[in-house]
């Protein structure tokens, strides 16, 4: 493993093999988000959000793709994570806070409109943009990330569920989790990627920039008050569908999330597609990027 005293790793658009994207940051609702940007300005734009405990380096496989489609693309460090601010107190991270991020970041770019996409964290900060913000909203892709009404309902109905998310509730204890995630250099994050994925999917040296971007100060306690806002300020049940074209990515053998979910959630949608992936873990964009970006270029591309 890596001694702390080495030189620092980059955790900004440097990681990218191409010079064609570049790291900016923006000043969006009260918060710099560093941001990660590429293709031509006039082009549509689409906005690609990461989740836990992962920051925009999780979508590298998907930019090149995108920008050579024809789309601009800002892939943010959401608040709390890596390069971005991170805002102190709980409320600070609570959704409705990290969806207006995304809402002000868009506008930061001189569009009115974006196609978004989010994974994990990222994709219930796109279900709540597309309820809250519906025109700014063009076309909505979610991986692995669950409708938060049904999320809601299946931890009440769902013991398959509830025992999945036993972590969600340990994360709501103070300073404990912080201390357990950050033994043996960040050893309990590293398990949760690579051992809740197929064999060899994250690499030592990928593992090794998210370390790093665990390290930044005041990171892993932002990451955590995702968790601890959501129990503690959880966004109110709506009974609308979402009217943004939807297209539900789902790796089939996620540990922390049944399919079940991606189901259910897609009944929420006025116009949906559904892509259920056998053999995938949580992790799509790392498993099956090839597929992934083909799923989302046919999806943008779409006329209905």
């Amino acid at each position: 493993m890596e001694s702390r005293s080495a030189e620092r790793l980059e955790t900004d658009a440097r990681l990218l093999p191409t010079s064609g994207p570049a790291s900016t940051v923006r000043r969006v609702n009260g918060v710099r988000l560093h941001t990660v940007e590429a293709g031509a300005e006039d082009a549509p734009l689409v906005v690609l959000l990461h989740g836990f405990p992962e920051f925009w380096y999780s979508w590298r496989h998907q930019i090149d793709p995108l920008v050579e489609a024809g789309y601009r693309v800002l892939v943010p460090d959401q608040r709390g994570y890596n390069l971005s601010d991170k805002p102190t107190g709980v409320r600070s991270y609570r959704i409705r806070n990290c969806s207006r991020d995304i809402t002000a970041l868009i506008a930061s770019a001189g569009y009115e409109q974006a196609h978004v996409v989010g994974h994990d964290w990222g994709g219930m900060v796109a279900w709540d943009l597309a309820r809250r913000q519906p025109s700014v909203v063009d076309r909505l892709g979610i991986i692995n990330a669950p409708h938060p009404d049904v999320y809601r309902r299946h931890l009440l109905s769902s013991p398959a569920q509830l025992r999945r998310s036993w972590y969600v509730f340990c994360f709501q204890l103070p300073w404990l989790p912080e201390r357990l995630c950050r033994m043996r250099d960040f050893r309990l994050l590293e398990r949760a990627l690579s051992e809740t994925a197929a064999p060899e999917t994250f690499l030592d040296d990928e593992l090794a920039r998210y370390r790093e971007a665990w390290h930044k100060a005041g990171a892993l306690t932002g990451m955590l008050n995702w968790y601890r806002a959501a129990a503690r300020y959880p966004p109110t049940l709506s009974r609308e569908r979402v009217e943004a074209p939807t297209m539900i990515v789902w790796g089939e053998d996620d540990a922390a999330l049944t399919t079940e979910l991606a189901v259910d959630s897609d009944q929420c949608c006025a116009t949906s597609r559904l892509e259920l992936l056998p053999e995938t873990s949580h992790w799509v964009q790392h498993e099956r990027p090839e597929q992934l970006s083909e799923l989302l270029l046919e999806w943008l591309s779409a006329t209905n």
